[in-house]
């Protein structure tokens, strides 16, 4: 990649890390198997979401959900047959899961209970739902990864409108992870982790895509996955296979990059804290969150615009 500048380079520090009590020690998941190359791994963190002052996160491979207060204590808030990534805060005790196993979950905080909320398309399942989005209208955005790559590009990125209708935006994705709007809403920017860049997605007047390009290219065994904007219109691209945050300008520049102190899987970050700009982020080899803190937080993010998501 030809830099005209050097981007300035930054380390995270740990502010917490998975208690030992909390760990499934010596434990190989169906998960593992698949996409961890059959390591016993004791955590796989995802997820997270700032919301009534605490950071929450998910565990892939364990089917759980934490909530780690301003301290960084470990609450164990909810755990089921799922493997939960991507999460978004819907209000109250209310969240929205993208389940790898199960398609679209809710969960009701105060209660721990997990139940599906959107399971199948036209009687066919998901292939593996990754991550989610909202606009100010109250419209989903969310991706299908399944196991799709440069092998079989055959990934999709759907919107499910509050009315219920649900398109397919594109279905030639290679592994479609984290995604994120312009502050304009009018582009979609979606982590292809294993074409290694990030596509530009033009949103249209009557809701179609045109023109879909890549916006940004990275390097390494793994490539972008959570994607997170920046209230100044920097694009935050998560890259596990680096341990790395790059920070992009608006013509998709490295500004920044912000390094992993422990492990070189950086898999995804929000903006939380006090004022809303400390930048956390998950390690997911360690089972660690770090954190930074940003000139300014990030751009507004939506929940559901509708009470239907909470049915």
């Amino acid at each position: 990649m030809l830099l005209l500048t050097q981007p300035a380079l930054r380390d995270a520090e740990v502010f917490t890390s998975l208690p030992d009590a909390l760990r499934c020690r010596g434990v190989v998941s169906d998960w593992a198997r698949a996409n961890r190359g059959g390591a016993a791994i004791d955590a796989f963190l995802e997820g997270p979401v700032w919301a009534n002052g605490c950071l929450w996160v998910t565990d892939i491979p364990f089917g759980r959900i934490f909530r780690i207060s301003p301290r960084g204590d470990w609450e164990l808030v909810a755990q089921y047959d799922g493997e939960p990534n991507g999460m978004k805060w819907l209000g109250g005790d209310a969240f929205l899961i993208t389940d790898y196993r199960n398609g679209l979950m809710l969960l009701d905080a105060r209660s721990g209970t997990v139940r599906p909320w959107l399971e199948r398309r036209n009687s066919e399942r998901f292939r593996g739902v990754n991550d989610l989005t909202f606009d100010s209208r109250g419209n989903l955005y969310f991706t299908d990864q399944g196991q799709t790559g440069m092998h079989d590009p055959t990934g999709r990125v759907y919107r499910l409108a509050p009315d219920g209708k649900l398109d397919v935006l594109i279905s030639n994705a290679p592994s479609p992870n984290g995604l994120v709007l312009s502050a304009d809403e009018t582009v979609l920017f979606v982590a292809m982790t294993r074409g290694n860049c990030v596509w530009r997605v033009p949103l249209q007047a009557d809701g179609s895509v045109s023109k879909v390009g890549q916006f940004f290219t990275s390097y390494g065994p793994s490539g972008p996955d959570g994607l997170v904007m920046r209230a100044d219109g920097h694009l935050l691209v998560a890259n596990p296979g680096l341990g790395y945050l790059w920070v992009l300008n608006p013509r998709a520049e490295p500004v920044e990059v912000i390094r992993s102190p422990v492990g070189s899987s950086l898999t995804n970050a929000c903006f939380g804290g006090d004022d809303g700009s400390t930048l956390f982020m998950t390690e997911s080899t360690s089972s660690s969150i770090l954190r930074i803190e940003m000139p300014q937080g990030g751009a507004p993010v939506h929940g559901a615009g509708s009470g239907r998501y909470g049915r």
